[in-house]
């Protein structure tokens, strides 16, 4: 379904899209990057309004989110589109191509939620939820007017403009935001992307919601300890209780390099926590992920695999009263 797209400008014949930072120029029947806006009749809509290519109920762990609402499950969505071109991307084929859909409404999405046993929400995800930002926007705004308890996450690259970022924030509760690297030259040869727009909206999102960051560590192309260390301390110089995922790559998509040693996460892992409270590994089978207090290190969360225990009643350690960023 079409919608018109909200930020853009007129120039000439065309259209100057304004969602994210590629502000593609669109003429009459074609695309901009992320595949999915156009000019219609000199109209510039967005096609995949309410297109849903997937859906599934998933532990809130598996975004992944490790300091919000621990041992809960939450309804995912996502539709096709994206503004990167990743050579590893998980999910291609709704994220450079346009698969089989399912109209969803919002109204639906919003009756949906309080049907599934121990759901706190809704999650965007799969595809770049930005690039269906027309949808997730009415219905962010939708579900927080229905109930202000249901819970609102956002998994994304992190790649949009101020303004719509500004616009959406409001009616977001947590985002999970991709840190692909931590050098343009990563981002423009692997992701065709930058990195700055990505660490702005980082800082912008963290005074805002909860956040954490996922990094994939490619391996002989961001996985040096150095680039570890660079992260770790820009998300330092936001907030030091930001939790880091550090996730192991695997062979996919048009990205054929060996997967990441494991040695190399562990590395990764432990320079990081020099800088921050909380750093975990992801795609790695038998690893310690669990929560402890950073001050006396007793155990808050313990996790295996999707199962979670937590030990913890409101956002304070039990054993020492420390402070733990943690949204139960």
């Amino acid at each position: 379904m079409g919608k018109k797209i909200p930020f853009y400008e007129e120039v000439k014949d065309k259209v100057r899209c304004r969602i994210c930072p590629h502000n593609c120029l669109i003429d009459e029947d074609k695309f901009g990057i992320c595949g999915v806006r156009t000019l219609e009749s000199k109209v510039p809509i967005a096609i995949n309004y309410g297109e849903v290519t997937s859906m599934g109920v998933d532990p809130i762990e598996k975004k992944p989110l490790y300091h919000f609402k621990p041992s809960k499950d939450i309804l995912s969505i996502g539709s096709f589109g994206c503004n990167m071109t990743c050579s590893f991307c998980q999910n291609y084929e709704i994220s450079q191509g346009k698969p089989q859909t399912q109209y969803i409404n919002v109204e639906k999405l919003i009756g949906i939620i309080p049907t599934i046993e121990n759901n706190i929400g809704v999650a965007f995800t799969y595809n770049e939820p930005f690039m269906w930002y027309e949808y997730i926007y009415d219905a962010a705004k939708g579900i927080k007017e229905s109930n202000t308890d249901t819970s609102v996450v956002v998994v994304t690259n992190g790649y949009i403009n101020e303004e719509p970022l500004k616009k959406l924030l409001p009616y977001v509760d947590a985002m999970n935001i991709d840190l692909k690297g931590y050098t343009n030259r990563y981002y423009n040869n692997i992701c065709g992307a930058k990195l700055e727009p990505v660490l702005e909206t980082i800082k912008r999102c963290s005074e805002y919601c909860h956040v954490e960051i996922t990094t994939l560590l490619v391996s002989e192309e961001n996985d040096s300890l150095e680039e570890s260390r660079q992260i770790a301390e820009f998300i330092a110089s936001v907030d030091e209780n930001i939790p880091l995922h550090l996730s192991r790559y695997f062979p996919r998509y048009k990205m054929e390099n060996e997967a990441t040693k494991i040695e190399k996460i562990t590395e990764a892992q432990n320079e990081a926590k020099k800088y921050l409270k909380h750093v975990y590994v992801g795609n790695v089978q038998g690893v310690d992920n669990n929560t402890y207090c950073d001050n006396c290190n007793e155990l808050l969360i313990e996790r295996n695999g999707y199962s979670t225990n937590v030990f913890i009643k409101d956002n304070k350690c039990p054993k020492c009263g420390k402070e733990i960023n943690i949204i139960l």
